[in-house]
């Protein structure tokens, strides 16, 4: 098999895309395909920790200079309403996936990583040196190969991964619905409101807009005759604070952006040889505020362990079992604890029995979102 590149990246959402750049600074030659093309919006919650800005920066994103929202504060809300309020002792800042994914593209691009937008990989064949991609716009060679697929893709169901073939349950079955609106949140705080069956949060981007994104059931959708503004109307409003969003915002899109079949189930790292990184190596619940870190210290790790495999005998194996053990040590506990406290939210009377006992004990508080938050990396 001919290889035409030391490193194939399969998506380029956050992950993808700054494992390209710290690749192409080492003078890999590195490919990317992603399904999409720049700029393009995403379902996202749009914040991330402090512990990200170190690493952003070196990378090149100027995100001290953009004028971004410090936010150091977390409300939540209950289903009748009922609020409490948290400190983030790391606090984070928030910024549209729309601006930052683009910014990255651009750096990739002018260091060299060789792109192709609009593709659709449709199959990926492990051989004995490496990898083929294919695509619909052709074939490809590489030596190493990471999915950073997003959430749930026609590779995860081609590959078999076992989340993939599960049957609906109480991690797998979830809707993610996002738009961008006008309304007068404050600049430091990050709010998650509760509804049932569902939470929904808010925070300020740049140019003092807010991302407004929820997650909840199918089944909520379902029985609202499969109707975004229905089930919003009927489920949503029942919290007096995401009625008075809905009904006083001023909303950018003519239309929210939705994703389904989202799942929170367990998912390997290293699948037919090929390093997962970001959503496709595991997922960590949108209340924990830290999927989008979470995608970028995962691609540091996964970089750190392919730098060691091209300098250190190219031995697969060793660079499989240290990327998984790693990845392991780094995010296990953050998302077993985001999966277990996920199961406290959108359930009314769980839900205030929680929050009541987060605000009675606010250093056991402190310690709970501490776990869903690294250390800058």
């Amino acid at each position: 098999m001919k290889v035409e590149f030391d490193i194939a990246i399969i998506g380029g959402g956050l992950a993808g895309l700054s494992l390209s750049i710290q690749c192409a600074d080492a003078g890999y030659k590195t490919i990317l395909f992603e399904k999409e093309t720049y700029p393009f919006h995403k379902v996202c919650g749009e914040y991330i920790s402090n512990e990200s800005l170190p690493f952003l920066e070196k990378l090149g994103v100027p995100i001290s200079t953009w004028g971004l929202p410090n936010i150091n504060e977390l409300k939540i809300s209950a289903q009748n309403g009922r609020s409490y309020q948290f400190s983030l002792p790391l606090g984070g800042f928030g910024i549209s996936r729309y601006k930052l994914d683009e910014y990255l593209y651009r750096i990739a691009r002018d260091k060299g990583v060789t792109f192709f937008t609009g593709t659709k990989v449709q199959d990926l064949v492990f051989k004995t040196n490496g990898f083929e991609i294919i695509t619909d716009n052709g074939s490809y060679n590489s030596r190493i190969a990471a999915g950073s697929f997003g959430k749930k893709s026609n590779l995860d169901i081609h590959l078999s991964r076992p989340f993939a073939k599960a049957k609906p349950n109480a991690l797998n079955n979830f809707i993610g619905v996002k738009y961008h609106i006008r309304y007068p949140h404050p600049r430091n705080q990050i709010a998650l409101h509760n509804f049932d069956n569902g939470y929904c949060g808010i925070e300020e981007i740049e140019n003092g807009d807010c991302c407004l994104c929820y997650l909840t059931t199918a089944e909520n959708l379902r029985k609202s005759g499969n109707t975004i503004p229905e089930m919003e109307e009927q489920i949503l409003w029942k919290n007096p604070f995401l009625k008075d969003i809905f009904n006083n915002a001023e909303f950018i899109y003519k239309k929210p952006l939705t994703i389904s079949q989202i799942s929170f189930q367990k998912k390997s790292q290293i699948e037919e040889h090929m390093l997962c990184v970001g959503d496709a190596a595991g997922m960590i619940t949108p209340l924990c505020g830290n999927g989008m870190s979470m995608a970028l210290h995962g691609s540091k790790i996964a970089f750190q362990n392919i730098d060691y495999y091209f300098k250190n005998g190219q031995n697969r194996s060793v660079l499989e079992s240290n990327y998984e053990l790693q990845w392991k040590k780094q995010f296990a506990k953050r998302v077993f604890v985001g999966r277990t406290i996920q199961r406290l939210f959108g359930k009314d009377y769980v839900t205030n029995l929680f929050l009541q006992f987060m605000q009675y004990f606010p250093s056991l508080s402190r310690k709970l979102i501490n776990t869903t938050h690294g250390k800058p990396f």
